[in-house]
């Protein structure tokens, strides 16, 4: 298979979820063998570094990639709809040390690379085989299994102890899916998470629309005006538990938590054919997983 770039420019922009700042990505057209590099065109010399596992440093509600000045977190929308749609090359310029989080999915970015549409390239795509099975299992509980497959395809179960969201499961068999059957899965979080954080002045850029929200704790009526406030939302009956705006797939969570998988997985840099199949994925594990399995590809 030959590799690929998109065929023209295109800019998307939002505030970023934890500074609440308003950024601008720009998607360029790049070279072949040049991978996802991102561009701080907003420090001096424009640092511009390959989006790997090398680089993550921080996994706290998205996957930080930094080296030096650059810094760029929640990469993974990002990087989800570049892989699915088959971008091999691509250069984004970003200027602020976060994506911007748009809808909270990949799906913006899947209609720009859609509407601007794939250059092919005169390389071959730099392809993992899997050949036998690689599995990766942490104290917690999280499990990660690679075994072979004739082409790519990732299958996750999430667990939780929430009265709302026990365990989910979601399954994309042919990555040409994606754009109908993952791309709008947005992130997710619960309020009892967020609702101190917001307390002290982070997740900036966070509203009902940039995420699904779940309430499943009840809080008082004041809580949740406070709660409603900070996020600039209308007020809400803190009594009526539940999903705090209407889902876009009836297991939207576990959905978006694959669309993460495959995100993260792109650290690899290179393509992977095989099966991937993930219990109780995130951040902090996925990462793990594959720098893992970077360093033992690279030694080889």
């Amino acid at each position: 298979m030959k590799q690929h770039t998109i065929k023209e420019s295109f800019t998307l922009s939002s505030v970023g979820l934890h500074t609440g700042l308003f950024i601008t990505a720009t998607f360029h057209p790049a070279e072949p063998n040049t991978g996802v590099c991102l561009r701080r065109v907003d420090l001096p010399k424009q640092p511009c570094y390959q989006a790997l596992a090398d680089y993550v440093s921080g996994t706290e509600r998205g996957t930080v990639l930094e080296h030096g000045k650059w810094k760029i977190s929640t990469v993974e929308h990002a990087l989800s709809a570049l892989y699915a749609l088959g971008v091999d090359n691509c250069i984004i310029d970003v200027d602020a040390p976060e994506m911007p989080i748009l809808d909270g999915s990949a799906k913006p970015f899947v209609n720009e690379i859609q509407r601007v549409g794939l250059v092919e390239q005169d390389a071959e795509q730099n392809i993992y085989i899997v050949t036998e099975p690689v599995e990766y299992i942490s104290e917690h509980g999280h499990i990660m299994r690679i075994e072979p497959c004739d082409h790519y395809e990732v299958d996750v179960t999430i667990a939780f102890q929430s009265n709302l969201l026990r365990e989910q499961h979601a399954s994309l068999k042919n990555l040409a899916d994606y754009p109908k059957e993952v791309a709008a899965a947005r992130t997710f979080c619960f309020v009892r998470e967020i609702e101190p954080l917001l307390r002290v002045g982070l997740i900036k850029g966070g509203d009902l629309k940039n995420a699904l929200v779940i309430y499943e704790t009840e809080l008082s009526q004041s809580g949740m005006d406070y709660f409603c406030d900070k996020l600039g939302q209308p007020h809400l009956d803190a009594t009526k538990l539940g999903y705090l705006s209407p889902l876009n797939y009836p297991n939207e969570p576990a959905r978006h938590k694959l669309l993460d998988v495959i995100g993260d997985l792109s650290l690899l840099g290179l393509r992977i054919q095989g099966r991937v199949v993930a219990y109780k994925p995130g951040h902090t594990f996925n990462t793990q997983c594959v720098r893992r399995l970077r360093n033992q590809i690279l030694s080889e």
